[in-house]
């Protein structure tokens, strides 16, 4: 347990170790996404429908919404939580996953959120289609959009954002 505490805490460890870190922060950083998300859909751009699992969950009672309309919040919620989920990844990987330094600080920023824009982007028109053409719960978009998030962000931080 002690060998494995020790190698969390460096950064020159083993891919494996280090895919763990990585999935360490990126749960923190989906707290942070999930929290945000859900309180956009729920309070300010509603984005649930009445059925949805999360509003089931957490014994909401919701308006029916057109389906347009929650795609369009759906997208609208993934954004903003997005740019917060975001910042929190980015600290997270600069001070304990990967080693900063292949870019000037700014560059790796930009790249870091270019990335993040790309995935965001395949991910949250995934999530759209599943919304507004095979009528998903806007929580099973939410869930197929961070799973493709997490292949893309993992690969582009590693290979092209970091040193590795």
């Amino acid at each position: 347990m002690k060998r494995l505490l020790a190698q969390l805490s460096r950064r020159d460890t083993h891919p494996a170790i280090q895919f763990i870190k990585y999935a360490m922060g990126g749960a923190l950083a989906t707290v942070v996404e999930i929290l945000i998300f859900y309180f956009v859909a729920i309070w300010i751009l509603p984005a649930l429908a009445p059925g949805d699992p999360a509003a089931r969950l957490l014994g909401l009672r919701l308006a029916p919404i057109a389906e347009g309309a929650r795609s369009a919040h759906y997208v609208w919620g993934k954004m903003i939580a997005g740019v917060f989920s975001n910042l929190t990844a980015y600290i997270v990987n600069v001070l304990w996953v990967f080693t900063p330094g292949r870019h000037s600080r700014k560059m790796e920023f930009a790249l870091f959120y270019a990335l993040s824009a790309v995935s965001f982007t395949l991910g949250t028109a995934l999530g759209w289609l599943l919304i507004k053409w095979a009528g998903l719960p806007t929580t099973y978009a939410f869930a197929a959009n961070g799973a493709a998030s997490i292949a893309i962000n993992y690969a582009g931080r590693k290979f092209f954002v970091f040193k590795g």
